[in-house]
């Protein structure tokens, strides 16, 4: 099965875990791999309005990906998706910030678009809920099947041969 890595808005302003940085940016360099960015503009998306919040609006992703797909928003953007079936990818592993939200909200896109979604449990974090990530990987599990967390490095390898 062809996979791809889709690394969710490590960006600064979400003051990402060194660890997790060091972790993904590790991974890209084994596999075609894509980022989000969360961009800031409140006329398509009401973080400020609605939550007192909004992120940086020029944040760039801390790890180098083969292509950089920017959102407003909790859903990646619908080119990401169109990006990735035109590659011919079938799974999608999924790592970044904010397991049980943004994360999740991309799980769906993919699943939606009869992509495999995977979280990479390791290399996630959640919200200031549950930095863990056990919740989204909870989430995870109920709507996309048993299989699709990796709890581990050796996972994901053992999966792989």
């Amino acid at each position: 099965m062809r996979q791809a890595l889709l690394v969710i808005d490590v960006q600064p302003c979400f003051h990402p875990p060194e660890w997790q940085v060091e972790g993904i940016a590790r991974l890209v360099r084994t596999m075609h791999s894509v980022a989000t960015v969360e961009r800031h503009d409140e006329s398509v998306t009401p973080f400020e309005r609605q939550l007192g919040w909004k992120p940086a609006p020029a944040d760039d992703p801390m790890v180098q990906t083969h292509k950089v797909f920017v959102k407003h928003g909790y859903l990646p953007p619908p080119e990401l998706i169109g990006y990735l079936k035109s590659m011919k990818f079938e799974r999608v592993l999924v790592c970044g910030i904010q397991a049980e939200t943004c994360c999740l909200a991309a799980g769906f896109m993919l699943f939606d678009a009869g992509l495999h979604p995977t979280m990479l449990k390791w290399l996630t974090v959640g919200s200031s809920l549950d930095r863990s990530a056990n919740l989204g990987a909870k989430l995870w599990k109920h709507h996309f099947g048993a299989a699709s967390v990796l709890n581990s490095a050796e996972e994901l390898q053992s999966g792989l041969r």
